[in-house]
């Protein structure tokens, strides 16, 4: 068994939960707002809300992950936090302009 130490184990953990995130994220965006049969009258607060909480926690984990790979100088988790925080705040922005 590879052990590995506890800086590149946060930083593996910090990605895998960011990614879970944004998969969950997807999957309440598409469920609620793009694949229903009926358009609702008006947006749903507390998926909203669900939405907003689980952006923010997204966002926590991508600084984290970022900060501390750049202190251990870890390239790969560099490159992986930086490409995934752009492709989540394009998202961010893409449902923004769909729906703003």
């Amino acid at each position: 068994m590879l052990i590995r130490s506890g800086k590149i184990q946060f930083l593996f953990w910090t990605a895998f939960f960011s990614v879970m995130l944004y998969i969950w994220i997807v999957t309440i965006g598409l469920q609620t707002f793009v694949l229903p049969d009926e358009k609702p009258l008006e947006l749903p607060q507390e998926v909203i809300m669900l939405m907003f909480v689980l952006y923010g926690l997204l966002a926590v984990a991508l600084v984290a992950g970022t900060i501390i790979s750049t202190m251990i100088n870890n390239r790969y988790y560099m490159k992986f936090f930086s490409i995934f925080m752009m492709a989540a705040l394009a998202t961010l922005l893409a449902t923004r302009m769909m729906f703003g």
